[in-house]
């Protein structure tokens, strides 16, 4: 899979990677989980974007994507969210580079600092095995079941 990857800054995001983002987003969040929520929550303002580009014959489409949000309190964790992977790339790895990515960023930005993600129930022993740690009971968020996790910057 010929894949190409980027991480921006939503001033860096042009308005086609925007529009691509919040499609896949809905996609995927919205029409196929079935689960209407406020995507738009003005935290992609401060965000950074890690994209995951597939590249097809001549055309390039996006199909994985994840945000990494900035704490505005210098001792709060980072935050992984709205990750997300196209139906058409599931179970081939993707979603586990894609998490890789992201943690190898927020490593990068703030070596030290744990992140926290909102990591639906089911893909509990997806992100153990990615070096995450159960850190709540199971919670309902927007109907969906879902587990708060933390990472620690010194399992890398």
């Amino acid at each position: 899979m010929n894949m190409t990857w980027n991480v921006k800054t939503f001033e860096e995001l042009s308005t086609v990677e925007l529009y691509s983002i919040l499609q896949l987003r809905q996609n995927v969040f919205v029409v196929e989980q079935d689960c209407p929520y406020l995507d738009c929550d003005n935290r992609d303002q401060t965000s950074h974007h890690l994209l995951g580009w597939l590249t097809k014959h001549s055309s390039i489409e996006l199909v994985a994507y994840l945000r990494i949000i900035i704490p505005e309190n210098p001792g709060n964790a980072l935050h992984i969210g709205r990750v997300v992977c196209h139906k058409n790339i599931r179970q081939k790895g993707i979603g586990k580079k894609l998490i890789k990515r992201g943690i190898a960023h927020c490593t990068e930005l703030f070596p030290e600092k744990p992140i926290k993600i909102s990591a639906q129930q089911y893909l509990l022993n997806f992100y153990t095995n990615l070096g995450f740690s159960p850190i709540s009971a199971p919670y309902d968020e927007d109907g969906i079941p879902h587990i708060g996790m933390l990472y620690l910057p010194q399992q890398l």
